[in-house]
């Protein structure tokens, strides 16, 4: 995939600008990928879709394709400041023209445009001096429109000043090319708030790696720093790379990554992200990750690729755009015409009329307040360790009514530990442990690590086990010593025929305590059973009353552990329903029945094992996955830290984006509105309308970015 940085691109309407110029290059449209908050376009190049045929065709829509890598990306900041001097130019001839003007015919009316007063040759040049400046990078995107038949802002904005020039009214022509050009940049910086409000989070990692070695230390650019290589952080300095801990301890404040308040503790063999903050100790650490995969550097393009998943208020607002652009084009024509024409009214009176309803008719202030608030509502998730996917996921989560929750890893800490080794058979403790820690030696389920960890504390070494095959949601089989042996829950024991009444009865009552057994057992008879525990999330049952408290109106937790240990589970953390025993399919049956039933459900679980559940949810939400980039990528939702009470936080976060939508839509419409109303009465004037198009984009625009200052806590 090539990428090209997009000068002109700041909003929704100059992305399906491009998508319609890129289409009949490609014939996937899949192949086109666009990202507002970074102002790029990823494009597959072909034999026919050649870099020069993509710069034509941007080109061509008035907007120009830059080489997102190397020297050139820098020449967007250069053709962006290319427009705001010809905004400032705009405005400073304007000036001049209406000064000319007050000075020649003594009135402030005249000066500004008021009453029925001649142009001198010089206020005229003056004024094609501001229409030229402030209309210099609105012209070719207007005449793309009007040669493709497809009318957008641009066009209506140059029709209503060649018109307004066309009948004497210089002035209003100038005011109107002017202040259509500050509504551009006021939105270019609106979205460039916006996206450096994320790119913000790549400069949290330094450009400098303090490299140790046989050498000694010396300090070298980051992205040139291998895997693996080994570098120290001294106390208070940023981490410039991901890595894991090979000496020292110190805290390292994690809230740029996972958003938590409070410092974590790090000692040796434990992981540290890129562009956390070393405390008082003095680390050193071994890379592992390169400076261009981290997981600082995933959140980023994440977060900023999420623009191109846009929520369904913005595809409205688009679809609206399409519809009303052209209607106002079309009624603005039928003022122009049809009084003169029915009614013998005055031509110049409605003519001027029709140009008042093009300017007011502009759709800057609709097509701008959508995507802002969507960006600013995902960077302040971003801030507060919360990646949305996009605007789609940020309006479903904003809907949801049902959440259901993994056991292990969201409600509970995820790390049980063996609390009774029973062995029967004649088989003793010790060579109960050998085998089940022999089974589940290259398992990375948690009951599988609790039990070699528990070995490893005993002195118990494992013997080896041939010819392993995991079962999921089942146990795991496998030879030792030449005999087949299995290890697993008491689904497994049953389904296999081997229980036996008195052991069925023993089995029960360790779930009842809490327990989740696990079984150990050949073909000849079953070698004795292991009972473990998690503990609860001490935030879980907080997080549950948040929940509620959000408006979530049913609470389901879904287990493979046995009905036993959810019920305690659930009635430590006050969950609704249980739904336990499920295989990794039944999980995904729970996910659509609770979907068909209750409607809006989201999935919380671990982003892996959980994938096919969270991919089936309306909003599918990965928890505690920091430094997982299989997480990230898998749900619409990744919470980088191990924090439940992030859900409800996010469920807010997105009904007040989705609030701030409204406010703009209703706002950008009702003064459209009223001034139509104004205008077919003959009580608004060309600048009225632009300065009230204005405000209006000023209005949203700042609604909109109050996201980002939203409270993090």
């Amino acid at each position: 995939m090539a990428t090209y940085r997009i000068d002109g691109m700041d909003c929704a309407e100059e992305v399906a600008v491009l998508r319609r110029a890129l289409a009949p290059l490609v014939d996937d449209p899949e192949r086109l990928s666009f990202d507002v908050i970074r102002g790029t376009l990823s494009i597959a190049l072909t034999p026919l879709v050649t870099d020069a045929a993509v710069r034509e065709a941007v080109a061509g829509t008035g907007m120009r394709a830059q080489p997102a890598d190397g020297e050139e990306t820098d020449r967007g900041g250069s053709q962006r400041g290319g427009r705001l001097l010809a905004t400032v130019v705009s405005g400073v001839a304007l000036g001049v023209a209406m000064v000319l003007q007050g000075a020649l015919h003594g009135s402030w009316r005249a000066a500004l445009g008021l009453g029925d007063f001649a142009v001198a040759p010089v206020v005229m040049a003056a004024a094609v001096v501001a229409i030229v400046a402030g209309g210099w990078f609105v012209l070719p995107k207007a005449l793309n429109a009007a040669r493709h038949l497809r009318p957008d802002m641009n066009l209506l904005m140059v029709v209503a000043v060649i018109g307004a020039a066309a009948i004497g009214e210089w002035l209003e022509a100038a005011t109107v090319t002017f202040l259509f050009a500050v509504s551009l940049a006021l939105e270019s910086w609106s979205v460039g708030r916006a996206r450096r409000a994320v790119e913000a989070l790549l400069d949290l990692a330094p450009a400098v790696v303090h490299l140790t070695g046989a050498g000694g230390e010396r300090d070298v650019p980051a992205v040139t720093v291998a895997v693996g290589a080994t570098f120290a952080v001294k106390p208070g300095e940023r981490i410039p790379l991901d890595g894991v801990v090979i000496a020292g301890t110190s805290d390292v404040d994690q809230a740029p990554i996972t958003g938590e308040s409070r410092p974590a503790p790090k000692s040796v063999g434990d992981a540290v992200y890129a562009g956390t903050i070393n405390g008082s100790g003095a680390l050193d650490l071994r890379s592992t990750k390169a400076a261009g995969d981290t997981t600082l550097a995933h959140i980023v393009r994440l977060v900023g690729s999420a623009g191109a998943r846009r929520a369904r208020a913005e595809q409205w607002v688009d679809r609206f755009a399409r519809i009303y652009t052209p209607a106002i084009l079309i009624l603005a024509m039928l003022v122009w015409l049809l009084p003169p024409l029915l009614l013998g009214a005055a031509w110049s009176d409605w003519i001027y009329r029709a140009l008042v309803l093009l300017v007011i008719g502009c759709p800057c202030a609709l097509v701008i307040s959508t995507p802002v608030a969507i960006v600013a509502g995902l960077a302040a998730a971003a801030r507060r360790g919360v990646l949305v996917k996009g605007g789609i996921a940020l309006e479903a989560a904003a809907g949801l009514r049902t959440i259901a929750l993994d056991k292990t890893g969201t409600l509970t800490v995820g790390r049980p530990t063996v609390r009774q080794v029973v062995p029967l058979s004649g088989h003793s403790e010790g060579d109960l442990l050998a085998l089940a820690a022999a089974l589940d030696a290259r398992s990375t389920h948690p009951l599988a690590l609790a039990i070699v960890a528990h070995a490893a504390r005993a002195a118990v070494l494992p013997v080896a086990a041939q010819d392993v095959v995991d079962m999921p949601g089942r146990g795991i089989t496998g030879t030792i010593a030449g005999v087949a042996h299995w290890s697993g829950s008491h689904r497994l024991l049953e389904e296999g025929g081997r229980e036996t009444p008195e052991l069925h009865q023993r089995l029960v009552e360790a779930e009842q305590a809490g327990n989740t057994v696990v079984i150990i057992g050949n073909h000849a008879h079953v070698c004795g059973f292991i009972c473990l525990g998690d503990s609860v999330r001490p935030e879980a049952a907080q997080a549950v009353a948040a929940l509620r408290a959000a408006g979530i109106e049913h609470v389901a937790m879904l287990t493979g552990d046995n009905r036993g240990a959810a019920e305690a589970i659930a009635r430590d953390t006050g969950v609704d329903e249980v739904l336990a025993g499920l295989l990794p399919a039944d999980k995904v049956t729970a996910v659509e029945r609770l979907v068909a039933t209750r409607g809006m459900t989201a999935m919380v679980g671990d982003g892996i094992n959980d994938a096919p559940a969270l991919a089936r949810a309306s909003l599918g939400i990965a928890m505690g996955v920091a430094g997982s980039d299989a997480a990230i990528e898998t749900a619409d939702v990744a919470l980088m830290a191990d924090d439940l009470g992030a859900v409800a936080w996010l469920i807010g976060h997105a009904r007040l984006t989705l609030a701030i939508i409204r406010q703009n839509v209703v706002l950008a419409l009702g003064i459209k509105a009223l001034f139509l109303v104004l205008t077919l009465f003959g009580h608004a004037s060309l600048w009225a309308a632009i300065a009230a198009d204005i405000g209006a984009t000023l209005v949203v625009i700042f609604n909109g970015l109050r996201l980002l200052r939203v409270s993090t806590r």
